[in-house]
């Protein structure tokens, strides 16, 4: 999605499959948000993301995974709207899950301490907290953005 600063040092984990980034941060982060909003523009105007990258990025995960990860509804009187499904809410659980994993992991800890201690990092104590939402990369850190 879009490359934003980190000023908190963390692992990112992606999965990718031919030239394209089925799942990471930032569609972790999408399906959340129209799991807490019910809508795939609810969720849009919460990111400050376009309506049309949300279906970019949903449509990449459709492509690549096994089922969809969201139903829709067309709006009208009966107003419109959208829920994960299951495959949608287990992506969320396994990749949080996974995350956390490697945040504790010791090689992963081990990754974060090799950072230069010169630097300084806001809040470097709660580096790769999986309680903190993944952001993108830096620009110029050679690591594509999903």
């Amino acid at each position: 999605m879009t490359r934003t600063h980190h000023p908190t040092p963390r692992l990112q984990i992606r999965l990718v499959a031919d030239t394209e980034i089925v799942l990471g941060p930032g569609k972790i982060e999408l399906l959340e948000a129209i799991e807490r909003h019910g809508s795939i523009a609810a969720a849009c105007r919460d990111m400050g993301l376009s309506y049309k990258k949300a279906w970019q990025l949903l449509d990449t995960m459709n492509r690549h995974l096994a089922a969809p990860v969201v139903n829709t509804a067309s709006g009208g009187t009966q107003r419109g709207g959208a829920t994960l499904t299951d495959l949608g809410r287990r992506l969320i659980v396994h990749y949080r899950q996974l995350t956390a994993d490697l945040a504790r992991n010791p090689s992963g800890q081990a990754l974060l301490k090799s950072l230069s201690p010169d630097r300084e990092y806001a809040s470097s104590s709660h580096a790769g907290s999986a309680s903190e939402p993944e952001a993108e990369p830096a620009p110029g850190s050679g690591i594509e953005s999903d």
